[in-house]
């Protein structure tokens, strides 16, 4: 959890630029659950790979995969409400 005891006070600013300040701290954050997401494909896959079909002997018990499906998952889920976030603070009328 963050501890913001010891940060100073924001400097009061027009509303527009609070505005456009937010909104980039906004797609940043979108931009970083996008990576994560890449990034638990590309782990996804890289086990995957390395299973070797056709041998009838060997037997995957794949326990990893559920974790990066709700890791996923959740990440999406984060995506969806700063994409929300996002289109509600770039609304005419809407109070930032």
């Amino acid at each position: 959890m963050l501890n913001l005891a010891g940060t100073p006070p924001l400097v009061p600013m027009p509303e527009v630029v609070s505005r456009r300040l937010i909104a980039a701290d906004l797609c940043l954050l979108i931009s970083q659950i996008e990576t994560s997401m890449r990034r638990i494909a590309t782990a996804m896959d890289q086990e995957h790979g390395s299973d070797q079909e056709g041998s009838a002997d060997v037997f995957v018990l794949d326990d990893v995969t559920p974790r990066y499906v709700t890791a996923s998952a959740a990440l999406d889920a984060c995506r969806a409400g700063l994409g929300h976030a996002l289109q509600c603070l770039s609304e005419p009328g809407s109070a930032v």
